[in-house]
């Protein structure tokens, strides 16, 4: 394990991501982990990594690093400009950098985060077994800062060969599937239907622990008040203003506001990628 990336321009938000911290949840630990698994684990195979290897997911303005030794890289998951020393580059294939030079991903042209992976993969040390940064229990490497330096592995002898890579594009309109329960019955029926029939936009302030929504509150059956239980991934949960909020990979593990249903972990990744102002539908399925 080597030196091999010097951080220039940080960027807004870019946080180290593998496949999180799973198997925690009873010691009040988030899985965390990147929000779109899928752009992490095709920019990984392009080059050869472990599809879990640590990344960076950069949030909207992207980042930019200097190559402290020559690395092959791959950008992916939200479209962005993508140059070396300045010099336009594909986004979403491999580019080699040689030593000293600049790699700049730049501000997202849809969806929400991009993936900077690089072969042998971010290096830092793990804590409880995974090296994603958790912004809720703040777990992990802090997010990254200007001239910090990161480490990098060993890359594979050679990566695999692909003529074409199949990036979904990032939503124009959301729709995420819903299985009721377990507070369900916490919600009077217009407020199911209007769950489910209504059209819902992503709130600017969302973040990795939630996508929160905008759109007619849901009105509770029950007034009381509701004992902490445990959460999971995909849970939606509706605080005093009424507004689902979809829990993504840096929850937390309790919670006492009513979880209406869960959205399956497969339909997470195109959450992830949801700008501010994308329509939202929630339907049973």
């Amino acid at each position: 394990m080597t030196a091999g990336l010097t951080v220039v321009r940080a960027g807004a938000l870019t946080t180290v991501q593998d496949s999180g911290r799973r198997g925690h949840a009873h010691l009040g630990v988030p899985r965390s982990g990147a929000l779109d698994a899928a752009a992490m684990a095709l920019a990984n195979r392009l080059l050869g990594n472990d599809p879990a290897a640590a990344v960076l997911e950069a949030t909207l303005t992207g980042c930019a690093l200097r190559a402290d030794r020559a690395v092959t890289v791959v950008v992916g998951g939200a479209p962005c400009p993508v140059t070396v020393d300045g010099r336009p580059v594909a986004w979403g294939a491999p580019v080699r950098v040689p030593a000293g030079a600049v790699l700049d991903a730049g501000g997202v042209r849809a969806g929400v985060r991009a993936y900077v992976a690089v072969a042998g993969g971010i290096a830092v040390d793990p804590v409880l077994g995974s090296r994603s940064t958790d912004l809720l229990s703040e777990l992990g490497p802090a997010p990254l800062r200007d001239g910090e330096v990161l480490p990098l592995g060993t890359p594979a002898r050679r990566a695999a060969p692909a003529d074409t890579a199949p990036w979904p594009a990032p939503p124009t309109a959301l729709t995420l599937p819903l299985r009721l329960g377990p507070r369900a019955d916490w919600f009077t029926p217009t407020a199911l239907h209007t769950l489910t029939s209504a059209t819902y936009r992503v709130s600017q302030h969302s973040n990795r622990i939630g996508l929160r929504t905008e759109g007619p509150p849901l009105e509770r059956a029950s007034e009381g008040e509701l004992p902490s239980e445990g959460m999971v991934l995909g849970a939606v949960q509706v605080p005093p203003d009424g507004r689902p909020v979809v829990f993504l990979h840096d929850h937390p593990t309790t919670g006492g506001y009513p979880v209406i249903g869960v959205v399956p972990e497969a339909a997470l990744a195109a959450a992830a990628q949801a700008a501010a102002g994308t329509p939202v539908r929630f339907t049973l399925g």
